[in-house]
């Protein structure tokens, strides 16, 4: 396995592809507005919403950067400032996670062009190879964050089956 099908690998098993962890498809899989807006009582904790707002941001970012883009966070913007949710109900969460499903793919396509040479290249302060590394392990964590909640919220099931 080459470093690009490496990466292509990893950036898969955060969205759609089963590994040692649910994939982040799997995570969100028919939940509900309200669950997606759901926040521990008295907890400092973002709502699954917010996450993927949070989620959606970087994608995006990324894939601006592998564009060529501009790579830098815009004027005043803080990493806080991207769990900020846009809007209630069931019309708008399907479309914020179609927006991070959509990203996603984009990210996943735009990878599938780069040559290896192209992994090495800097984007802007590390390569490419290590700002996509380090968005799947960003990936990772929210995605435990999400199933977190989901336990909690009682709706991830109390045992599943994979392959």
């Amino acid at each position: 396995m080459n470093k690009k099908e490496l990466l292509l690998h990893e950036w898969d098993i955060c969205y759609d592809k089963e590994d040692w962890f649910p994939p982040l498809h799997e995570a969100l899989k028919g939940l509900t507005a309200a669950e997606a807006d759901w926040r521990p009582e008295g907890a400092a904790a973002n709502t699954i919403r917010e996450t993927v707002r949070h989620l959606t941001f970087y994608k995006e970012r990324m894939l601006k950067r592998l564009s060529g883009e501009d790579p830098h966070y815009p004027d005043g913007l803080t990493n806080d400032d991207t769990f900020a949710a846009y809007g209630e109900g069931e019309a708008i969460w399907e479309e914020e996670a179609d927006r991070l499903e959509h990203v996603h793919k984009a990210v996943r396509a735009a990878l599938a062009e780069l040559s290896e040479d192209d992994l090495e290249r800097p984007l802007p302060k590390t390569t490419v190879t290590l700002s996509v590394t380090s968005l799947v392990v960003h990936d990772a964590y929210h995605i435990g964050q999400i199933v977190q909640i989901r336990k909690l919220q009682g709706s991830w099931p109390a045992r599943r089956h994979f392959d």
